[in-house]
């Protein structure tokens, strides 16, 4: 279908104006309520004791969480796009799952499970390890809602790479983990460095699954986005404010990486 070059012009406006609304006016409506009252307000308020001990949180939450991904996530990929087995549609759904599930029902299953009523209680009645309520939990939140993420960046790498350097590698008599260490991964590092990124963006963000199952004290088991709730509900609406800025920063940063990572890789292709 051929469009006139009003009728493009007028969707041109309308995705800008649409853009504009979601996005850009609340963006720019918390960093106008951010530094109005000065630069140093902004950093007193993200410069206290929560403020920090909240991001040291979210940074170790997220420093466990990505190479838990990678570690799982690359094997899982390879056995995705290397082999047929009965069964592989269904593991492809629950690999999908939480893009579907909300994250609140994340949370709750996970206390079903590792509760001190759930199916895996023992673990903290007999051995004393708590789960929920604490930093693990918070950690197994962050692994179950980006799961995906690896996993989805690296298969269609390995489709696209098919198996001939592999093959000719292990004539040659490679053993597997020097085909891997040589032919895949190089192969497959910025499919892998992208599912990072999208790993590192989504741990930071993760509120739902998180909320529920984190005491949310603070200092303790508070990560940023808990912080921000946690102010606002309190009245603090400019600290809820800067340390979503802070959140924001960095998203753009993330954001910077994704497209640097878009550029490199379709350089790479041709």
């Amino acid at each position: 279908m051929i469009l006139s070059p009003a009728v493009k012009l007028l969707l041109r406006w309308v995705a800008i104006l649409y853009i504009a609304i979601l996005v850009l006016v609340p963006v720019g409506l918390i960093l106008w309520r951010t530094f109005s009252p000065g630069i140093g307000e902004f950093f007193a308020s993200v410069g206290t004791p929560a403020a920090i001990s909240a991001l040291q949180l979210s940074l170790l939450v997220v420093a466990i969480v990505v190479p838990l991904n990678v570690l799982f996530g690359v094997p899982t990929a390879l056995v995705l796009a290397r082999n047929r087995f009965r069964g592989k549609s269904i593991l492809q759904a629950i690999i999908d799952l939480p893009f579907a599930v909300s994250p609140v029902v994340v949370g709750v299953a996970l206390i079903l499970l590792w509760g001190s009523a759930g199916l895996f209680g023992f673990v903290e009645n007999d051995f004393g390890l708590k789960i929920i309520f604490s930093f693990p939990g918070i950690v197994l939140a962050s692994v179950f809602v980006t799961v995906p993420f690896v996993i989805r960046e690296v298969e269609p790498v390995l489709h696209e790479l098919g198996t001939d350097q592999e093959e000719a590698s292990a004539t040659l008599g490679a053993q597997w983990w020097q085909t891997f260490w040589r032919i895949t991964l190089p192969s497959i590092r910025w499919g892998l460095t992208y599912g990072i990124v999208l790993t590192v963006a989504r741990t930071l963000g993760e509120f739902g699954a998180v909320i529920m199952v984190s005491s949310n004290l603070p200092g303790q088991s508070q990560t940023l986005t808990l912080l921000v709730a946690d102010r606002y509900n309190r009245g603090a609406e400019y600290g809820a404010y800067a340390i979503a800025t802070l959140l924001m920063s960095v998203a753009v940063l993330v954001l910077i990486a994704q497209v640097i990572l878009d550029a490199r890789r379709a350089k790479a292709a041709q």
